[in-house]
């Protein structure tokens, strides 16, 4: 019998599989985005999303976007450190909304969304490889969140 790997290590590897390890990581800004970028900055400013690691941050008015222009460096550093790696190359700051709620709640909200029949249909397909049944679900639950996330921002922004 084979010796007992952690759950942690056999997700790590599946993602770096299925290619989305760094995608999920690049993901964990949001959660983090206070301690990231300090507390002032973060009052004026929202993750929205990723695109060709380009982190997109919502900004309540034009004057921050000027003065971010000038800590764009140090912030990708400070992201980038926390991540680990360099996952976002550019940071593009765009006036909008931002959230008054509270993680908690926000958390909440993205969490109510419902996943259509494609997005589940294409998570099942990419578990379909993984045997162990503790991984497979540890590993749906992290897809089904990040789809939910990403469909609640299309639908919110």
């Amino acid at each position: 019998m084979k010796k007992p790997r952690p759950i942690r290590s056999i997700l790590e590897r599946t993602l770096k599989g299925l290619e989305l390890d760094g995608q999920v990581r690049a993901y964990s800004i949001w959660g983090a985005w206070k301690e990231i970028v300090g507390e002032s900055v973060a009052s004026q400013t929202q993750p929205r999303t990723i695109r060709n690691k380009i982190l997109f941050v919502d900004v309540s008015h034009s004057t921050w976007i000027q003065q971010l222009q000038f800590l764009k460096t140090t912030l990708l550093e400070k992201i980038n450190v926390f991540l680990g790696e360099p996952l976002i190359q550019d940071i593009r700051f765009h006036l909008g909304k931002i959230s008054s709620h509270s993680p908690s709640s926000k958390e909440d909200s993205w969490q109510r969304e419902k996943l259509d029949e494609e997005s589940a249909r294409r998570i099942e397909e990419l578990l379909q490889g993984i045997t162990d049944g503790e991984t497979r679900k540890a590993l749906r639950k992290v897809l089904v969140g990040g789809a939910k996330v990403e469909r609640y921002r299309k639908r919110s922004g």
